[in-house]
């Protein structure tokens, strides 16, 4: 890693020289003054994405991450969003040029998502979406309710780093209750009649997970596996944390008053962080996966407080 950091820094020294060469070709030919405003732009972008970087250095800041994502207070309205901020996230993980991988996806009743997994894998993925932890509140008029009023629906929003083969959690097969059942699905013909979805019980710690994503028994194992190796991982992370620090974290409800940030869409255009007091007023913009600003602001934030 320190070598590729390295590398990094040495890359955006050469393009500082380029540009330097090139200002000084700029003052003869106009074609040259174009091309050195380029240029600058593009490394003052590079620049910044270095510079957000360095605010990245904590242990599992460069891991792959496992997102998850839960709906909260608001029923069909709520699974319907868990479905937008999946879209959002791997809408984002697509311009970012992340690997994104759905692992596992629970349909709502009626309509959207219950909850949804997703593998996101690239520079710092879990250093950046660990700024979309907690409570995601959105106000909008319902698609659902014929008589067009405003609803509130909320969503939970969960970030584990994604463990390498390299760090070592102990999973005793002795420990699993492992379950096969039929996937759940819009019906129709594409229906699994196969018991192929998979749970697994971790009996000590009580942890479930489940994955149903493939027809496969045998891949929805492995992903389920996946899912349990990183929720362990966190486990034995928090109970080490309250070991030392003698703080154990209360969790929240999803639902009023514990959301981090607020989109908006009636009766005004507006998206508002609440720990950063950042705002947006286009909110369709960061629903399609302009959340950059969002994550920055919350690591400079972030660095703030740890420093008082």
């Amino acid at each position: 890693m320190l070598k590729k950091e390295v590398e990094s820094l040495e890359k955006l020294q050469d393009w500082l020289r380029d540009l330097e060469d090139m200002e000084v070709l700029a003052r003869e030919d106009r074609e040259w003054e174009r091309e050195l405003h380029k240029g600058i732009e593009r490394f003052e972008k590079e620049l910044k994405e270095k510079e957000l970087s360095l605010l990245l250095n904590e242990k599992y800041d460069d891991y792959p991450a496992l997102l998850f994502l839960h709906a909260g207070a608001g029923g069909t309205e709520s699974c319907d969003w868990v479905e937008m901020l999946l879209r959002m996230y791997l809408r984002w993980g697509e311009r970012r040029g992340y690997k994104t991988e759905i692992l596992d996806l629970l349909p709502g009743e009626e309509a959207g998502l219950r909850s949804a997994v997703v593998s996101v894998e690239g520079d710092y993925a879990y250093g950046f979406l660990k700024a979309e932890k907690g409570v995601h509140r959105l106000v909008r008029i319902s698609p659902f309710d014929a008589n067009r009023r405003r609803h509130t629906s909320f969503a939970l929003v969960e970030v584990l780093p994604q463990v390498e083969e390299e760090v070592e959690v102990e999973i005793n097969p002795k420990d699993l209750k492992i379950e096969t059942f039929r996937a759940s699905g819009p019906g129709g013909q594409h229906v699994n009649v196969t018991d192929s979805a998979v749970r697994i019980t971790h009996i000590p710690t009580g942890i479930v997970v489940q994955c149903q994503a493939e027809r496969s028994q045998h891949q929805n194992k492995e992903r389920a596996m996946k899912i349990l190796k990183a929720k362990l991982f966190d486990y034995y992370q928090k109970k080490k944390k309250e070991e030392l620090e003698k703080i154990k974290g209360e969790k929240k409800e999803i639902g009023w008053g514990n959301q981090i940030r607020s989109y908006i869409l009636h009766p005004y255009n507006l998206v508002k962080d609440h720990r950063t007091g950042l705002e947006d007023p286009q909110p369709l913009k960061v629903l399609d996966g302009e959340i950059d600003h969002f994550i920055e602001a919350f690591l400079h934030w972030k660095k703030g407080k740890d420093a008082t």
